[in-house]
């Protein structure tokens, strides 16, 4: 625990020094230093409009992750042991995973309208693909004798369900999600930057607009933060349920 703890804070000081010699280097008024941009965003804190905005980035971020893990979790595990369903729905996946989702904003917006249902969508379609891949995969190696076992012992399509199939994805599940989390935020960003007033992705565009870097780096580290507290619950979630994975 101690060398963990050790590493992430050797890591956080090596990017902090590397942000003020880049800051020194393209000037204050371009990249703000770290220590004024963390007091900043301190005191942020304290400010229920930029509150606001974090909650509302929040709960589109949460809403689209638990809509990706629902649908990329469920069709992962059924392309991966139901081969009738993968011959059509692996062709159609791989086809299709290349497009970059964030085009699609347009057709969203013009289809679901201009709320937060578009953006909500569109960030799950994203993270959604990534979940079902990884999941199909991890459900195509495993072990066909875990199955063969249970169906031995007269195992109902639950029961196997419950004992093989579900242990067995659960890892490639939150693996998953912290391969796809970094595409969530990204695509968040991108969202929130058009035809809306709210969000971090909004906020970090109109300081950028106003020429406003300390405001600008403020939301930066808003989203950064944000990933970090949904990075931090998967590993706990990891920890609870997959104790074997540690």
């Amino acid at each position: 625990m101690k060398s963990l703890v050790l590493r992430y804070l050797t890591g956080s000081v090596v990017l902090l020094l590397l942000w003020e010699a880049g800051s020194r280097l393209l000037g204050t008024e371009i990249l703000p230093p770290p220590a004024a941009s963390i007091v900043l965003f301190a005191e942020s804190l304290g400010d229920h409009v930029f509150l606001g905005h974090v909650g509302i980035s929040l709960v589109r971020l949460f809403g689209a992750l638990a809509i990706a893990v629902v649908t990329g979790f469920a069709l992962g595990l059924l392309f991966g042991h139901c081969k009738k369903c993968d011959w059509l729905g692996a062709p159609l996946t791989f086809i299709t995973l290349p497009l970059p989702k964030i085009v699609l904003l347009p057709v969203f917006f013009t289809v679901f309208g201009l709320g937060d249902t578009s953006r909500v969508l569109l960030i799950a379609l994203a993270t959604g693909y990534q979940i079902l891949v990884i999941v199909r995969e991890s459900a195509l190696a495993i072990n066909p004798s875990y199955e063969l076992s249970l169906r031995s012992m007269g195992a109902t399509a639950w029961e196997r369900f419950r004992h093989a199939y579900l242990p067995a994805a659960l890892p490639a599940l939150l693996t998953s999600l912290k391969v796809s989390l970094g595409t969530a935020i990204a695509v968040l960003f991108l969202a929130e930057s058009f035809a809306t007033d709210s969000g971090l992705g909004w906020l970090i565009m109109d300081a950028w607009g106003l020429a406003d870097m300390g405001r600008m780096f403020t939301g930066i580290l808003g989203m950064c933060v944000l990933g970090l507290v949904f990075y931090g619950a998967i590993g706990i979630v990891q920890k609870l349920f997959c104790p074997w994975m540690r």
